[in-house]
C-alpha cells in the first residue's frame, strides 16, 4: 500500500523570510516522512484546492496553524471539496499542544527571560471565537511552566491588544515583561511587537525538531487511521 502523501498548509505572508522558513519546515518533515508539499489559504500560491488537484495519492492535509479558527474550520475543508480530490484526510491543527509550549519557553529563555518575569503571549488573533479558546489554552500551557499567569494579547485582531496588555503589567508592578511570539514565521505581525513596550520579544516558534516531530506525528496519525478504517471496510 503507498503511504499518503503529506500536504501542509500555511496562512501566507509576503514576508520572504516568512515564506522561508515554512519551506525550511517542509524541507525537514520531508526527511521524515518523505516528500512535502507547501499550500497557502492567503497572500500566496499555490491554493490547497491547486495542489490537491495535481496529487496522484491519497493525502494528508496538515494545518500549520497554532489556533483552529476560519482558516482551519472553513477554508481548508472548501479547499478539499474544490479540489475534487476524493482521498484526503485532514489533521488537527499544530496548536496548541504541550510540544509547542516547551518551544515557547525555549525561545523566552534565548530572549533573556527569568523566572519572575511577567510573560505575554502575542498571537495574531482571530475573530473566530474557537481560535481565541485555543490561544487561551495555549496561555495555559505556557503558565503552567513558567509558573506563573501568563497574559494574553493580540496583534491584528482580538482585544485586548499586546502593546496595552504590556502597558497594564507594568503598572500592576512588572519590573520586567516579555512577549512570546506565538506566531510560527517571521512576518508583519511579528515584526509589530518590537513596538509593543516590552524589555524582549521572543522569535517566532520557527523550525525546531520539536515543531517538525509535531507535524510528522500529525502526519503518521492519520496516516494510520485511513489504513485501519480502510481495513474496517
Amino acid at each position: 500500500m503507498t503511504d499518503p502523501a503529506l500536504l501542509l498548509v500555511a496562512h501566507g505572508t509576503r514576508n520572504p523570510r516568512g515564506v522561508e522558513m515554512i519551506a525550511r519546515l517542509a524541507d525537514s518533515v520531508s526527511r521524515r516522512v518523505g516528500a512535502t508539499r507547501v499550500a497557502f489559504v492567503d497572500v500566496l500560491g499555490p491554493s490547497p484546492a491547486e495542489a490537491l488537484r495535481d496529487a496522484t495519492r491519497p493525502t494528508v492535509l496538515v494545518p500549520a496553524f497554532l489556533a483552529s479558527g476560519y482558516h482551519v474550520h472553513t477554508d481548508v475543508p472548501r479547499e478539499v471539496a474544490d479540489s475534487g480530490h476524493d482521498a484526503v484526510s485532514i489533521t488537527p491543527a499544530l496548536g496548541p499542544d504541550p510540544v509547542l509550549a516547551r518551544v515557547l519557553l525555549q525561545r523566552l529563555t534565548e530572549t533573556g527571560w527569568r523566572p519572575g518575569d511577567a510573560v505575554v503571549l502575542a498571537a495574531a488573533g482571530s475573530s473566530d471565537p474557537r481560535a481565541l479558546r485555543d490561544v487561551r489554552h495555549a496561555a495555559r500551557m505556557l503558565s503552567a511552566l513558567v509558573r506563573s499567569t501568563v497574559r494574553v494579547g493580540y496583534v491584528a485582531t482580538g482585544e485586548p491588544r499586546v502593546p496595552h496588555v504590556v502597558a497594564s503589567l507594568r503598572e500592576q508592578g512588572a519590573r520586567r515583561v516579555f512577549i512570546a511570539s506565538y506566531l510560527l514565521a517571521e512576518g508583519l505581525f511579528h515584526t509589530r511587537l518590537q513596538d509593543a513596550g516590552a524589555d524582549g520579544v521572543s522569535a517566532p516558534l520557527g523550525v525546531t525538531d520539536s515543531v517538525v516531530d509535531l507535524v510528522a506525528r500529525r502526519y503518521f496519525t492519520a496516516a494510520r487511521e485511513r489504513v485501519s478504517s480502510r481495513s474496517v471496510r
